[in-house]
């Protein structure tokens, strides 16, 4: 594999900053799976649970306390899917999109920070790299 070596070292750092990313969420904040099916809606609209599911690679069971959680919570509301009323359908609610608004707000908010430490150049360089991580992330 030729790029195995670059492949790791990208794989490692994604896990790092991903991990200190986390680490600037407040107490009390939504759980990652939380965040993903609030994400997911947030993006893409409503969507049944075994969308969400498929989309966030997980199985529908793995997932079914999690949407009764948000649910509980007023962060989303189900109903019947009006072409097949046996299915559901997840909508997120406006506190919903609150929540997940604020969790974004307050991680992008060290980032800005972070960035202050940055010449133009690494700024720049990191502008670039979301652009081919987002490719990535979408590819095949």
């Amino acid at each position: 594999m030729e790029h195995l070596a670059e492949a790791a070292r990208v794989r490692r750092a994604v896990l790092l900053f991903n991990r200190r990313l986390r680490q600037e969420r407040g107490d009390g904040s939504l759980s990652p799976n939380q965040l993903s099916v609030l994400g997911h809606l947030y993006r893409h609209g409503p969507a049944t649970p075994g969308e969400v599911a498929a989309a966030e690679r997980q199985r529908p069971q793995s997932l079914t306390r999690v949407f009764a959680e948000l649910e509980a919570e007023g962060l989303v509301e189900r109903a019947a899917d009006p072409s097949d009323r046996r299915q559901a359908v997840l909508s997120l609610t406006a506190a919903g999109r609150r929540a997940l608004e604020a969790d974004m707000a307050q991680r992008d908010a060290w980032l800005a920070e972070a960035f202050g430490a940055l010449s133009e150049t690494e700024r720049g360089v990191l502008s670039l790299a979301a652009s081919v991580l987002e490719r990535l992330g979408n590819a095949p």
